[in-house]
């Protein structure tokens, strides 16, 4: 079975088409629950999210920050499995007939092995794959097994990346490009939001695949900034945050619809 690199290229050339960016969420499989996680990936795709990244919850999520961590390490004591994962991307694409990616370190596919996870993944109707940690040169297998099986393999580009290095991760990568930065951390979001902006542009020069900026969005107006300049809003530690903060399930379910439509409306220029 293929999976559904096709319908990821058709959702960003929607929004493309409407003069607006894609709102991409991402969420941990197996968080609070694998149930509660599998809910909170369709409420976000009901509030008005485009495209779901589905986290494979990690023992030691280097890249990711605090919020992030206590739900994967909820998720893990939760005893959430590579099929869990599965599951979490087969019933919210079922469910929303919208793209699901899974967004992982290399570790667990490398363990799970990489047929095997390919083939899992395409039968479960997921879009593809964002693969942080793994060095292009070194992915020539992953890209192999990802063609063969209609996925997208979503390289991660940052501001410290040189121009020769962009042009060799875009020309490898396919989906889109997540290009990453930090609002608020490494600086002013003044500065930092220039910084994206100018990856952006850096990383187009090199290729026509869209570019999706993860900036530790929050709200509609973060995100209308972010859209003026990206083909994709990226959006995590908000939609986490939420669930965390929720005195219940249902609650929790309830703010990560609402903030998907808060955010949908900024990446239309409505907020």
């Amino acid at each position: 079975m293929s999976g559904n690199v096709q319908l990821l290229d058709d959702t960003l050339a929607a929004a493309r088409s409407e003069g607006r960016a894609a709102l991409i969420a991402y969420l941990p499989a197996g968080f609070p629950t694998v149930t509660g996680g599998i809910e909170a990936v369709k409420a976000a795709l009901e509030g008005g999210a485009d495209i779901v990244e589905v986290g494979l919850p990690h023992s030691d999520p280097v890249l990711d920050g605090p919020v992030i961590q206590t739900a994967d390490d909820i998720a893990l004591r939760g005893g959430v499995k590579i099929a869990d994962v599965m599951r979490t991307v087969r019933e919210a694409h079922e469910a929303t007939g919208k793209p699901i990616l899974v967004m992982t370190y290399w570790n667990p596919i490398d363990r799970y092995g990489v047929e095997r996870f390919t083939a899992e993944l395409a039968e479960a109707g997921g879009a593809g794959c964002i693969l942080p940690d793994l060095p292009v040169q070194e992915s020539a297998l992953w890209r192999e097994h990802a063609d063969k099986h209609g996925l997208a393999t979503v390289f991660v580009v940052a501001p410290s990346s040189r121009d020769a290095r962009l042009a060799e991760i875009t020309a490898a990568g396919s989906g889109f490009v997540y290009a990453a930065s930090l609002m608020g951390v490494t600086g002013t979001r003044e500065s930092v939001g220039a910084q994206a902006e100018d990856l952006v542009r850096r990383t187009r020069t090199t290729t026509d695949t869209p570019v999706c900026v993860g900036l530790g969005v929050s709200n509609a107006v973060q995100a209308a900034e972010v859209a003026r300049f990206a083909d994709g809003v990226i959006v995590g530690s908000a939609f986490v945050k939420r669930m965390l903060d929720a005195p219940d399930d249902a609650a929790g379910l309830e703010g990560v619809r609402a903030l998907a439509a808060d955010l949908a409306k900024g990446v239309r220029g409505q907020a």
